[in-house]
């Protein structure tokens, strides 16, 4: 027998034999999600997580200005020993954990937080008037953290390397293309992440391959006249008039020119005209969103709403200007799950919570700058469950002032985050390993 097939056979033997993860432990790769999970509800896991999500909670802080939230994420990580880069995008942080070589997998938490007046009363309530964390990202980062701490107490098992991914700016400021831009994320072949969901159950995750949200754009349109005296209209040319027509032909845009198979939305959100009943206005602003499950439909859809609204304004004599606000509100592509991922989600997730509650979620026109990673690497998101049917709850839903997270379910975050990572990198070692015997 020669030495590289001799060396094989014993990698092999290595590959499927339990992994140490302690001097006491040993697992197979099926056992790791239930390992973690019993890890992660053990209260140096578990109160450890709260309390960081709760000291996060009480001083939110909205995109771009995460300095606080990214100190206390750099406090952790050192002292979990993890190295990190910082700044990325302004306030990033990304950590390392593992041997420092391929596989690159990642796991990302968004940071930021919403302009909103917090209005549920309770003793960690938001100490910031008029921000507050009301779609869970202080969540999803102490979740991640209490990932890292899982996975680094365990690196000796992973034979690769696990990139943590905090990200600014999620909600409106296109964050996740900035980080990705930062070229910290060039080896990564796959990337995971979750977002708490109050509709779902507690213990429950639910998610789908292929398209999942919808990619997301904003438009404002100012359409000019000429103002005048509303009982002589004739000398005037009437933008509020020009305005109607822009808002009535846009909706055609879904009815009559989208497929309907192909789900599009186009919502004029904001109107704001004239200050007087009696006056015609010189000019007119209207704004609102366009949203498309596949990058094609946003193109097209983007590309009309210029055109009916600069071409409507005419017909009624009146001229218009488009801004699509890239600079303010950047549009995001949709999110599209890898169907490889998918396949990898439900089998770690099953063997963490059992397959029927692994759920099928249908598609959401809700948007995520997630999809800026996966335009350039597989990604994979999925929702995870807050509602507890024991306690009636009936949790309000992101970007309410009345949104609450049951911290209950961060045991099944951090666990399913670590044992995705981990199990992708043992997967993809026996790849390897098959193709290095195939060339044998």
């Amino acid at each position: 027998m020669s030495f590289s097939k001799w060396f094989f056979l014993i990698f092999v033997q290595f590959l499927f034999s339990p992994i140490p993860i302690s001097s006491e432990l040993k697992l197979t790769s099926q056992e790791i999600p239930g390992i973690f999970f019993k890890l992660a509800k053990k209260a140096e896991v578990f109160d450890w997580m709260v309390g960081i999500r709760r000291k996060i909670h009480e001083n939110p802080e909205l995109g771009y200005e995460e300095f606080e939230t990214s100190k206390i994420i750099r406090e952790k990580l050192g002292e979990l020993g993890i190295p990190y880069k910082h700044p990325v995008a302004e306030t990033g942080v990304v950590g390392y954990i593992g041997s420092g070589k391929p596989p690159f997998v990642a796991l990302r938490a968004d940071m930021d937080a919403l302009a909103l007046q917090e209005m549920v009363e309770w003793e960690h309530k938001s100490k910031i008037p008029g921000k507050m964390h009301a779609c869970g990202h202080d969540a999803h980062v102490a979740m991640l953290l209490g990932a890292a701490k899982i996975l680094q107490e365990h690196k000796q098992m992973l034979e690769g390397t696990v990139v943590l991914v905090f990200q600014p700016a999620e909600e409106g400021g296109a964050g996740a293309k900035k980080m990705r831009d930062a070229g910290v994320l060039e080896n990564v072949e796959a990337i995971f992440a979750v977002h708490v969901k109050p509709e779902l159950r507690l213990g429950e995750v639910a998610s789908r391959p292929g398209p999942f949200l919808a990619g997301s754009g904003f438009f404002e349109a100012v359409i000019s006249g000429k103002g005048g005296h509303g009982a002589i209209p004739q000398h005037s040319i009437d933008p509020i008039l020009a305005a109607s027509n822009v808002i009535v032909s846009l909706q055609h845009l879904v009815s009559r020119e989208a497929d309907p198979l192909d789900s599009q939305v186009v919502t004029v959100g904001h109107f704001r005209g004239g200050g007087a009943f009696n006056v015609i206005p010189d000019s007119v602003t209207i704004g609102g969103t366009f949203r498309a499950f596949s990058r094609e439909g946003m193109v097209q859809l983007r590309k009309r709403i210029e055109e009916v609204i600069v071409g409507q304004a005419a017909v009624q004599r009146c001229n218009a200007t488009v801004n699509f606000l890239e600079s303010e509100k950047p549009s995001i592509p949709p999110t599209i799950n890898d169907r490889d991922l998918h396949q990898h989600f439900q089998k770690v997730a099953g063997d963490l919570l059992g397959s029927s509650r692994v759920k099928d979620h249908k598609p959401l026109m809700a948007g995520d700058d997630f999809a800026f990673y996966q335009e350039v690497m597989p990604g994979y998101i999925y929702g995870l469950g807050l509602k507890d049917e024991a306690a009636d709850d009936k949790s309000a839903s992101e970007h309410s002032p009345y949104f609450k997270v049951n911290e209950d379910a961060f045991p099944y975050g951090a666990a399913l985050q670590a044992s995705l990572a981990a199990r992708y990198i043992l997967e993809r070692q026996l790849e390897w390993v098959t193709n290095k015997h195939d060339e044998l």
